[in-house]
């Protein structure tokens, strides 16, 4: 197979940066809208898309904007100087009328019926939840939103939640209030009610141990602690028959593409699911915080950056 061949396909497209806005302290909103003037694709509250900001520098960002309006697609970025170099990229260098490549959008973090909602944002978690707010209010369920930050200028979306929605929002700045009360929140929280959660990892660790089983969803920016063994291990790949081995000290992401196949990845910390490919033999080992239990349950898709095998081998739809 040669290297110019892609294991792996997604929508790409090259957009214009119609307007990049302050929204709150250390945060900006990037309205993106098709360079050739042609409808957007269409996507769900809770789908994210890939901005291609360089040739090695690939960062995801939760869609904020309304999925009905097929003309632009909104992203908001959190300034954040000590990471891995794309919002600095974002809120330094990106101008007005700047022309970038977006992959997706695709769906890790999708809205499924409820009649009731609760929804817990902290900080730039924010992001995904809007959309869904908006869904739930259209649905004419019950629903109600808590939202914690450091400060209140720090909170994008906070003033503008509140004078939508009223007291369905409660914003709760920690300088203001401390942390969230999640055993009273919890405590109130109704049998059956869907939970969704984006924000720090302290947040979402929290959320998860005061949680019923099945009724949460989470988003993760930062990957999970890996601490599985790391056994070695054969993969298939199933278009082509080629067999490769994967030693311990590598990726299945790492081997497939040393043997010629290219796989779109961005990541590579099984937190965004680009690389997201198809299990049709043996049991995967599921290291990645994109796919919900339920999911890897299933076992017909793994994140090939950061996931192993249950066994000594794979067969993977490459």
């Amino acid at each position: 197979m040669s290297v110019d061949t892609l294991a792996h396909t997604d929508v790409e497209l090259d957009v214009l940066l119609e307007r990049k806005e302050t929204l709150a302290d250390g945060v900006v909103r990037l309205t993106l809208r098709a360079a050739d003037g042609e409808p957007l694709p269409a996507w769900e509250p809770g789908a994210h898309l890939d901005l291609v900001l360089g040739p090695d520098l690939v960062r995801q960002y939760s869609l904020c904007g309304d999925p009905g309006d097929r003309t632009v697609l909104q992203v908001a970025v959190l300034h954040e100087p000590a990471g891995r170099g794309g919002s600095v990229h974002v809120h330094e260098r990106l101008a007005d009328g700047e022309r970038l490549r977006i992959r997706g959008p695709r769906n890790h973090f999708a809205l499924v019926d409820s009649p009731r909602y609760l929804f817990i944002a902290g900080g730039i978690g924010i992001t995904p939840i809007v959309p869904m707010i908006a869904a739930a209010q259209a649905r004419g369920v019950e629903w109600r939103l808590v939202y914690g930050g450091r400060t209140r200028a720090s909170m994008a979306f906070a003033d503008e939640l509140r004078e939508r929605y009223g007291s369905r929002v409660v914003v709760s700045p920690q300088d203001e209030f401390g942390l969230l009360d999640l055993d009273t929140l919890f405590a109130g929280t109704e049998p059956g009610t869907a939970v969704y959660c984006c924000g720090p990892e302290p947040l979402l660790n929290a959320v998860e141990e005061r949680c019923a089983p099945g009724t949460l969803h989470l988003e993760r920016f930062t990957p999970k602690a890996d601490t599985g063994p790391r056994e070695v291990f054969e993969v298939e790949l199933a278009r082509s028959g080629t067999t490769l081995t994967v030693p311990a000290d590598k990726s299945i992401l790492e081997v497939v593409e040393d043997s010629g196949v290219l796989v779109l990845s961005s990541c590579q910390e099984g937190t965004c699911g680009t690389c997201e490919t198809g299990v049709l033999e043996g049991v995967p080992d599921h290291r990645d915080s994109v796919l919900t239990a339920e999911e890897q349950a299933v076992g017909d898709a793994m994140m090939i950056c950061v996931s192993r095998s249950c066994g000594a081998r794979l067969v993977l739809d490459l």
